[in-house]
């Protein structure tokens, strides 16, 4: 398989605490990753290395065969490396779709056409056909504020997508959401990104939804990555066992028991 993102000895430290160390990955086109770890683990510090949030004390990150380690979050935003965060971020006081065409209008590889109008008849299509393909088309006109927040879950990440990205990161796509709505929200996603062909990392902390979702995982302790194999014998590792699927069923058993 074609390696889509590589990296080398990844490295960072915020004062004297490890955020990172060493992490040498390589992440094939196509796959579905699911990055798994307790919190603080360094799940989300990678996610902010690679999308050039933050900038790694050593080693290097490679996209496509490209050294794109010093680059702006804008730069590699550009390349084809989209991210979502775990609040969403959209303009509650706008619609769905006015969202899209907002996203759409800044988003690279649209054409510069597209920034004046955002009325023409090309750019609502083109909006509106991003919304069908992630199935919230129906909400188009809804303001954002209205929505529950599952779709406003799905509505960010869509909006990540615009530019056709060839790898999109999601942390925590499925957080603040109830039980019942995690398996819809992560089947319409997953649906849309094999259609469009999209390479997928995803941080979660459901391991129901990371072995029904992801081929392949990468387990995080203390920065470190403790195993970088597929689903089933990674979550069957002694180590993960101990360190992060003990520890996620025990943040599950308490969250359940707050509701």
């Amino acid at each position: 398989m074609t390696a889509i993102l590589e990296t080398d000895n990844l490295s960072i430290q915020f004062g004297g605490v490890v955020g990172a160390a060493d992490i040498c990955v390589a992440v094939n086109k196509g796959e579905v990753i699911g990055v798994i770890g307790a919190n603080g683990a360094g799940k989300t510090t990678f996610v902010n290395l690679v999308t050039g949030y933050l900038r790694p004390s050593s080693g290097a990150i490679y996209y496509m065969g490209r050294d794109v380690t010093n680059l702006t979050p804008r730069e590699i935003t550009d390349l084809g490396i989209r991210r979502s965060f775990q609040i969403p971020q959209l303009f509650d006081e706008m619609t769905s779709l006015e969202n899209m065409l907002t996203a759409q209008s800044v988003a690279p590889k649209v054409p510069r056409s597209y920034w004046l109008p955002l009325q023409r008849s090309d750019t609502l299509d083109s909006a509106m056909a991003r919304l069908e393909l992630f199935g919230i088309s129906d909400m188009s006109h809804r303001q954002v504020s209205l929505l529950p927040q599952g779709v406003r879950k799905i509505l960010d990440i869509a909006m990540a997508t615009v530019g056709e990205p060839q790898l999109v990161m999601l942390d925590e796509p499925t957080s603040g959401v109830s039980a019942e709505e995690k398996f819809e929200i992560l089947d319409i996603v997953m649906e849309a990104f094999a259609r469009q062909e999209v390479t997928v990392l995803f941080i979660e902390h459901d391991m129901e939804l990371v072995e029904r979702y992801a081929s392949r995982v990468l387990a995080f302790y203390n920065g470190l990555v403790i195993a970088d194999a597929d689903t089933r014998q990674a979550l069957a590792d002694p180590r993960v066992r101990e360190y992060v699927v003990g520890k996620e069923i025990h943040r599950t058993h308490d969250a359940q028991g707050e509701n």
